[in-house]
């Protein structure tokens, strides 16, 4: 089932346009990531999707009916965690709980702000002012406030950033559970290209505010057909490097290692071809494109078209 649905999405300021008619959708239960480089458009999609910000022309459409019209209701099955936002500083950690909890329509208001504290390690910083918490500490506070109302939206900007490997991965764990028993839908933004690529079925990937890829990580990074092999030459440098230069092939040397960037469909045939001239190595390992490859590779573009 679809529970958001965006359509021909826009939002300019003045002449300059942040969003420009994106369209997606997400399934119930879909882990999906919104992904770009520094300023383009992720930030304002979601605050249009939160309805926070109006849009210039677009639509934005949960569980089948239109944010514009029907905010309040949609709204209770929606939540929102930025590691960018904070909680009053007057307030402890189970106050502010305490007090968003009232955003809702929850029947053990109590109990759920007791379980949810268990749930992201926060009962010992109960007293703890806001003010007083570290970074990792308030994203903890920020994710806990988002899964109050037991969403089946979750919106999540930068969910691990600051956060200890550990807790990290606790979280993305977490996550990954909670879509697997209640079938919940998660929009995630995140510079931590392996996080994306271990939990997200799929990627948006938006750049100068329109999208230009919707697929899974994996075939995203198909699209680069490049691998880099690294080996450790024992014999035959010079014929590799021969080899190499009549190929056009990139090769660089790091330490003990030799670095070529090919095609993938090309691996097998230049292996092959520098073991008939006498190369000999003792490692090799070849390295496929990852999503943070494909990351790269937008930004340098993005960086030469201006």
């Amino acid at each position: 089932m679809r529970v958001l649905e965006v359509k021909n999405l826009t939002k300019k300021f003045g002449t300059f346009t942040a969003v420009n008619n994106i369209s997606f959708s997400v399934e119930e239960g879909e882990i999906l990531g919104l992904l770009g480089i520094n300023g383009a458009g992720k930030t304002t999609t979601l605050q249009m999707l939160l309805g926070v910000m109006t849009p210039t022309s677009g639509e934005v459409n949960y569980f089948g009916m239109d944010l514009k019209h029907h905010r309040e209701e949609i709204l209770e099955k929606v939540n929102f965690s930025s590691t960018y936002t904070n909680l009053p500083w007057v307030l402890n950690v189970q106050e502010s709980l305490t007090f968003i909890s009232y955003l809702y329509n929850l029947k053990n208001r109590k109990k759920r702000v007791e379980d949810i504290m268990k749930t992201f390690q926060l009962t010992q910083l109960a007293k703890k002012l806001n003010s007083q918490l570290s970074a990792g500490q308030r994203t903890r506070v920020n994710l806990a406030k988002s899964m109050l109302n037991y969403p089946k939206v979750l919106l999540l900007d930068e969910p691990t950033a600051s956060l200890d490997p550990e807790v990290a991965k606790y979280i993305r764990d977490f996550l990954v559970e909670q879509r697997a028993r209640y079938g919940m839908s998660i929009i995630i933004t995140s510079h931590n290209m392996n996080e994306v690529e271990e939990i997200c079925d799929r990627v948006v990937f938006i750049n100068q505010g329109k999208i230009i890829a919707d697929d899974t990580p994996l075939a995203l990074t198909k699209t680069l057909q490049i691998s880099q092999i690294s080996l450790v030459i024992i014999e035959g440098q010079k014929q590799l490097k021969e080899c190499a230069k009549r190929q056009n092939i990139d090769m660089t040397t790091e330490g003990i290692f030799t670095h070529i960037t090919i095609k993938e469909t090309d691996v097998a045939n230049f292996l092959y071809q520098i073991m008939q001239e006498g190369v000999r190595y003792s490692e090799i390992s070849i390295i496929k494109p990852n999503l943070e490859d494909y990351f790269l590779s937008v930004a340098t573009k993005t960086k030469e078209d201006k």
